[in-house]
């Protein structure tokens, strides 16, 4: 996938430039149970491991699936307690009632649902979950900023096609897509909002690992910050789905 070899390509880039998702969505995750020790999680899609490394810390027993060669290499070397395999969440074989927990983080847009949903729930154990979520770059109820204004004016200018499927950031098309199958409903939904300072460089490492941002788009946006004194502030936001199993009678 063309999109896969962008984050292969940028591996290390992504390891350091992706911010970490926000200690309150941990905090939800952790009081709504699912974090327990030495229970077993399932973490799809686990890029350069931001997700992996808080599961393994809260002492849960993690299984990180990841298609690209360059982003599991980093994932063995920075986790090596972590179980990894090579492979898309659509293709992994899966033990049924094998998980408590499984997760995927910035990542589910990815994944051809109508092979990944009815997999990973007969992986989940009795009582398992489903937790799905992104960081959101760009938190469209903030008030808009100098930098955002420029961002939207590269962005209009694309020639590019869109996306298809539901949009990745619109946590109402998300729900609707993880829940349309009937094999799951949601069981708690929640956002946060937060903020990042970033210089020229660090816009210029985040960008880049956007696969929808050309580098020519990415050089605008740094010459931007630039133009704008050098540092600006950026609002971002983080949607948080828990998705519990349908039960397998009313199931389709």
């Amino acid at each position: 996938m063309a999109d896969g070899m962008h984050f292969e390509k940028l591996a290390d880039e992504y390891a350091t430039a992706r911010p970490s998702y926000p200690p309150q969505l941990w905090r939800r995750l952790h009081d709504l149970g699912l974090l327990r020790p030495g229970t077993t999680a399932l973490d799809l899609g686990a890029g350069s491991g931001q997700a992996t490394g808080t599961l393994l810390a809260a002492g849960l027993r993690v299984t990180a699936i990841e298609p690209g060669r360059r982003l599991s290499r980093l994932l063995r070397e920075s986790y090596p307690t972590a179980t990894v395999q090579v492979a898309r969440a659509e293709d992994v074989e899966l033990p049924a009632s094998s998980f408590d927990l499984v997760v995927a983080a910035t990542a589910i847009h990815w994944m051809d649902l109508s092979i990944v949903l009815p997999r990973v729930r007969t992986a989940l154990t009795d009582g398992g979950r489903l937790a799905v979520w992104r960081n959101v770059f760009g938190d469209f109820e903030a008030p808009p900023t100098p930098f955002r204004e420029r961002v939207a004016e590269i962005v209009r200018a694309r020639r590019a096609p869109a996306r298809t499927g539901p949009p990745a950031e619109d946590l109402t098309a998300m729900t609707g897509a993880l829940t349309e199958s009937g094999l799951f409903t949601v069981a708690d939904a929640s956002t946060y909002r937060w903020s990042l300072d970033l210089d020229a460089d660090g816009v210029g490492s985040l960008f880049r690992t956007f696969s929808d941002w050309s580098p020519a788009e990415v050089a605008q946006a740094v010459d931007a910050v630039r133009e704008l004194g050098g540092t600006v502030t950026e609002h971002y936001s983080s949607w948080l789905l828990v998705l519990a199993p349908t039960s397998r009678e009313s199931g389709s």
